[in-house]
C-alpha cells in the first residue's frame, strides 16, 4: 500500500472503527480507495473542531473542493490524504455532484443555527452518510446507474446518520451544537437551549424515540430495496447492519442521552458485520 493509503487507513482506524472494520470485507484491491474516501470523511467531520470560527472551516471547505476538482493551493501535495483522495476520485470517476453535495450539507457544522425540520435533518444525512455510501459503492462495483440502488444508499445513509448524531448528543451538547430538528422540540415545547443546558426530562425522551423509530423507517426501506445492490458493492452498505445495535443501546433502562456513551464491544462489531456479510455473500 502506498503511504498516502497507509495514513489514511490508520486515521480511519482511528476516527471511524465502524467503516474500517466493514472496509475490510471488501476485495484488497478496493480496500485503500475506501480508506481514502473515509479518511476524507473524518478529515471534513473534524473541521469545526480545528478552527476557531466559520469562516477558516469554510475555507478549509473550499480547499477541499479546489483539490478534488484539479486546483491545487499550497500544500495540496504535501498533505497525504489529499493525495489518496484526489488518486481516487481520478481512478474511479466519483461523482462530483455527490462529493460538492457532501461538503456543502457539512458546511452546517460549522454554524451553531438549528435544524430546522426533520426534512432537513434527513437531507442532510442523505448527502453526508448516503453519500458515502454511495461512493463507497461506486468504488466497489463501478458508475450506480440504478435508480434503486441509490435509492438503498439514500435510505441507508439516513438511518445510519441518524443513529450517528444521537449517539453524538453528548459531545454535540457540549460544542453548542444542536441536530436535532426545531420543528420536533418545538412541539413539545422544548428550546435549543433547553436541550444544550439538559433542561429536558421526559419530554426529550420522546422526541428521541421519534428519532429512532424515523432511523428504523428508513432502514426498512433499505432493506426493501437490497435485492437492487449489486452483490460487489454491498459492504458499502454494511456499517448499517450496526444502527439496530446501537438504538438498542439507546432503549436500555437507564439510558441517559447526555450521559450515556452509546458504544459496543469491538467484538460484537464484529460479529454483527461478519454475519450481515456472510448474509451478503449469501445473496
Amino acid at each position: 500500500m502506498d503511504p498516502e493509503y497507509d495514513v489514511c487507513q490508520k486515521l480511519v482506524q482511528r476516527y471511524d472503527k465502524d467503516r474500517f472494520l466493514t472496509a475490510l470485507f471488501a476485495p484488497a484491491e478496493k480496500r485503500p480507495a475506501l480508506f481514502a474516501l473515509y479518511a476524507f470523511n473524518a478529515e471534513v467531520t473534524r473541521v469545526r473542531d480545528m478552527v476557531s470560527d466559520p469562516l477558516p472551516g469554510e475555507m478549509r471547505y473550499q480547499w477541499w473542493r479546489d483539490a478534488l476538482g484539479g486546483v491545487e493551493h499550497g500544500n495540496v501535495r504535501d498533505h497525504p490524504i489529499a493525495r489518496a483522495m484526489i488518486d481516487t476520485t481520478s481512478r474511479y470517476a466519483l461523482p462530483e455532484a455527490l462529493l460538492s453535495a457532501f461538503l456543502e450539507a457539512r458546511t452546517f457544522d460549522l454554524y451553531d443555527d438549528p435544524m430546522e425540520d426533520l426534512s432537513a435533518l434527513e437531507d442532510y444525512c442523505r448527502d453526508t452518510a448516503g453519500a458515502l455510501v454511495e461512493l463507497a459503492g461506486h468504488i466497489l462495483s463501478g458508475p450506480i446507474t440504478d435508480e434503486r440502488m441509490r435509492n438503498a444508499a439514500c435510505h441507508a445513509g439516513i438511518a445510519y446518520g441518524l443513529t450517528a448524531i444521537l449517539r453524538a448528543l453528548p459531545y454535540h451538547a457540549v460544542r453548542g451544537k444542536l441536530y436535532l430538528p426545531l420543528d420536533m422540540l418545538d412541539r413539545v415545547g422544548i428550546s435549543p437551549d433547553d436541550v444544550l443546558s439538559g433542561r429536558c426530562g421526559a419530554a426529550l425522551h420522546g422526541v428521541l424515540k421519534d428519532l429512532r423509530e424515523r432511523a428504523r423507517f428508513h432502514l426498512t426501506r433499505m432493506h426493501n430495496l437490497v435485492d437492487a445492490v449489486p452483490p460487489a458493492a454491498s459492504p458499502a452498505l454494511l456499517p448499517i447492519c450496526l444502527v439496530d445495535t446501537y438504538l438498542a443501546a439507546m432503549e436500555q433502562p437507564g439510558y441517559d442521552p447526555f450521559v450515556t456513551i452509546v458504544e459496543v464491544p469491538q467484538w460484537r462489531r464484529q460479529w454483527v458485520i461478519w454475519r450481515a456479510a456472510r448474509r451478503a455473500r449469501a445473496g
